[in-house]
């Protein structure tokens, strides 16, 4: 059924669709191992440019 209705809505760009679909994919799992981290890891992550070594 799906692909009757992708026949006939006309010329898709399947590149643009591969593309959106790998931009969301790639920002979903970012945002997912972002807010995975715990706190005491983005805090020493945000010290690092502040520490004299």
């Amino acid at each position: 059924m799906a692909k009757y209705i992708l026949e006939n809505a006309g010329n898709i760009n399947w590149m643009a669709i591969f593309a959106l679909i790998t931009f969301l994919s790639v920002f979903i799992i970012g945002s997912v191992l972002g807010l995975r981290k715990n706190n005491g890891t983005i805090k020493h992550m945000a010290e690092l440019p502040l520490e004299e070594d």
